[in-house]
């Protein structure tokens, strides 16, 4: 399903005219593998940042010390400053941000395994979303990508 999300997404930004990014962390660049294994995805994928430590979330992708020190990694906020970074340094029209507890451990009651937050930074601004993906680790990985897939499909509509 991936490979044809990826290869409509790539048709879609190329029609519109537009140009992506992403910023990935518990994905580990299953995204932008996704979008470039799409023949022609050079015409509309600038490239990705794999900020998997907090480190690269904040030199890189300008993630703010104040928001890993308060709410941690895997929240709305920092996802939403990862797109911003990622838009912001790729100077793309979108970006997309993943990061999440992909498992088997690492998990709480407030950050169960599973949970991904996704950020997705356009020019009318940017948003957030929550999901909660059942199963194992790469089963979790994997829907987290085509969800980043699907709201880059969205914002490029």
């Amino acid at each position: 399903m991936k490979s044809s999300v990826a290869e409509n997404l790539v048709a879609l930004l190329k029609a519109n005219g537009l140009t992506c990014a992403t910023a990935e962390s518990c994905t580990g660049g299953g995204v932008g593998a996704a979008i470039t294994a799409v023949p022609g995805s050079s015409a509309v994928f600038a490239g990705g940042v794999i900020s998997y430590s907090n480190d690269v979330k904040e030199r890189v992708l300008g993630v703010r010390a104040e928001t890993l020190a308060a709410v941690g990694a895997v929240s709305s906020e920092t996802a939403a400053q990862m797109a911003e970074g990622a838009r912001r340094l790729l100077k793309t029209d979108l970006a997309v941000s993943l990061t999440g507890i992909a498992g088997p451990d690492g998990g709480s009651a407030e950050k169960p395994v599973g949970l991904v937050w996704f950020g997705l930074a356009t020019a009318a601004g940017t948003r957030t979303e929550k999901a909660i993906f059942a199963g194992d680790r790469a089963q979790v990985r994997a829907a987290a990508v085509t969800h980043a897939l699907g709201m880059l499909m969205v914002a490029a509509e």
